[in-house]
C-alpha cells in the first residue's frame, strides 16, 4: 500500500505508533490522531481526507528503514555519497536499493528469493534521474 508498497505488521504498527492512533493513545502528538492503521492499513490508499497518506507512508519506510540500513559493511547513507559523488552512474547502487526495499538485502539474490522487477526498477531509476539532472 503506498507509494512504496507498505506490508507487513511491524511497519503498520510503526507507522501507528508514530503518527497515528497509537501515538494520540499514548499522550504523544501525532499527525493521524483518529487513524489505526493497524486496524485499517488500507486507509493508506483509500484515505479521501488524507490522500497524502500513501506519500507519507513510503516516505515514513524510506526514512525509517533505508535511511537507516547499516548490515554486513553496506551502510546506506556511505552508499549513497559515494554513488553521488561518482557521478550517479554506478548501477550498482539502485540494484542495493531495490534489494533493501523489496528483499531487505542489500546483495541480491537474497535468501529471501530474487528483486522482483529488478530491471524495471533500475530503468524506472534512470528515468527518473535523467528527467532530475
Amino acid at each position: 500500500r503506498g507509494v512504496i508498497q507498505t506490508t507487513g505488521v511491524c511497519n503498520f504498527g510503526k507507522l501507528n505508533y508514530f503518527l497515528g492512533k497509537r501515538a494520540a493513545d499514548d499522550g504523544r502528538d501525532s499527525r493521524y490522531p483518529n487513524i489505526d492503521f493497524c486496524k485499517d492499513p488500507g486507509i493508506i490508499c483509500s484515505s479521501k481526507q488524507h490522500k497524502e497518506l500513501k506519500w507519507i507512508a513510503g516516505m515514513f519506510y524510506w526514512i525509517e528503514s533505508l535511511q537507516t540500513y547499516n548490515e554486513r559493511g553496506w551502510n546506506y547513507m556511505d552508499e549513497l555519497h559515494k554513488f553521488v559523488d561518482g557521478g550517479m552512474s554506478d548501477h550498482s547502487f539502485i540494484n542495493a536499493v531495490s534489494g533493501v526495499v523489496n528483499r531487505l538485502c542489500h546483495d541480491p539474490p537474497c535468501a529471501s528469493g530474487p528483486v522482483d522487477g529488478a530491471e524495471e526498477r533500475a530503468d524506472n531509476f534512470k528515468k527518473v534521474l535523467t528527467m532530475l539532472t
